[in-house]
């Protein structure tokens, strides 16, 4: 599929500004009105994840969307209540997946959750589809993007048929391009944010299990290249940072996907690089429509909007409602 137009979206200033576009809705943008109701559920190796449904008023049971957060997220941040919102007014319920250690209670493995873990997705999704559901959408915003394109990539054969499509936005599909990119420039300002909340895991994870985990000398570490190194890495099975990223990066896995997916990319996401937009998969995949907005930041895309809708909630939902449509 070729890449699509690039949508009329325009922001109002200062939203031009990638940086601003991508700090303000985290600071201010009001809470979407939502009631979210908590289910956790086994995971086949022990451990537990917990999830948020959302309840259409509308729904007839038949359509659920997945919504999955991006780095040291969760189901109760502004933007996946604004999509499941969204979402659940278009008449279709909705599930918010908190990645494990991301809901408020520290999961019971070693294991961290990082950007290449499909195997909770697929749990989710297969505990969504034994509700009764008949058809499954997928989105997911910068590293839950990452983790569901490469889902519907890696192994396209064992998709539960349900999952109808999928919406992503702001996904660093090259991990290490982006890496580099965020430890290395202005954009440093969001690892040292990240960090913090990263280091506070670690240290969790070193009192729960000692003799695994070492939180010597964490302080000392303050880019995502040697966190991933020291800790995400050998914690899940990768030989280093470098393999982690060639590993665990959907951009390998795009030319696979069979189920209509849209990558929504903007031009200045301050987080993203060259290699993140991509435009030749796209060219070769009549399932993958890449939308390159010139704006939106990352995971921003406000909209001067008073009833605090953004426009990448229209813009998924509309994607979603045209496949069942």
């Amino acid at each position: 599929m070729p890449v699509l137009p690039s949508p009329s979206y325009t922001p109002v200033q200062p939203f031009k500004n990638g940086h601003i576009h991508t700090i303000y809705p985290a600071l201010f943008r009001p809470v979407p009105d939502t009631d979210p109701v908590r289910e956790r559920i086994d995971t086949p190796d022990g451990d537990f994840l917990d999830i948020d449904w959302h309840l259409s008023p509308q729904s007839d049971k038949k359509t659920a969307a997945i919504i999955s957060h991006g780095l040291e997220g969760n189901s109760r941040k502004k933007y996946p209540l604004g999509m499941a919102r969204r979402l659940t007014r278009l008449g279709m319920d909705a599930v918010c997946l908190n990645f494990r250690g991301c809901s408020g209670t520290p999961n019971r493995l070693p294991r961290l959750y990082h950007s290449g873990v499909t195997d909770d997705l697929d749990t989710v999704i297969r505990h969504v589809v034994k509700q009764g559901y008949k058809n499954v959408f997928l989105v997911g915003f910068s590293m839950g993007g990452n983790q569901l394109l490469k889902y519907l990539g890696e192994a396209p054969e064992q998709v539960p048929s349900q999952v109808r499509a999928a919406v992503a936005f702001s996904v660093p599909c090259d991990l290490s391009a982006s890496s580099a990119r965020l430890d290395s420039s202005v954009s440093r300002i969001y690892v040292m944010y990240f960090m913090r909340s990263l280091r506070a895991k670690i240290r969790l994870k070193a009192e729960m299990f000692p003799r695994i985990v070492d939180a010597r000398d964490l302080n000392r570490i303050w880019t995502f290249h040697d966190f991933d190194n020291r800790y995400t890495a050998p914690l899940n099975g990768f030989r280093d940072a470098e393999d982690y990223y060639a590993r665990a990066s959907c951009l390998q896995f795009l030319q696979n996907i069979r189920v209509p997916s849209l990558l929504v990319q903007a031009q200045d996401d301050p987080f993203l690089t060259p290699s993140c937009f991509p435009l030749e998969q796209a060219s070769k995949n009549s399932n993958l429509f890449l939308e390159i907005p010139k704006y939106g930041g990352h995971v921003g895309f406000h909209l001067p909007d008073r009833k605090n809708i953004y426009w990448s909630e229209y813009r998924a939902g509309g994607f979603l409602l045209d496949q069942v449509g």
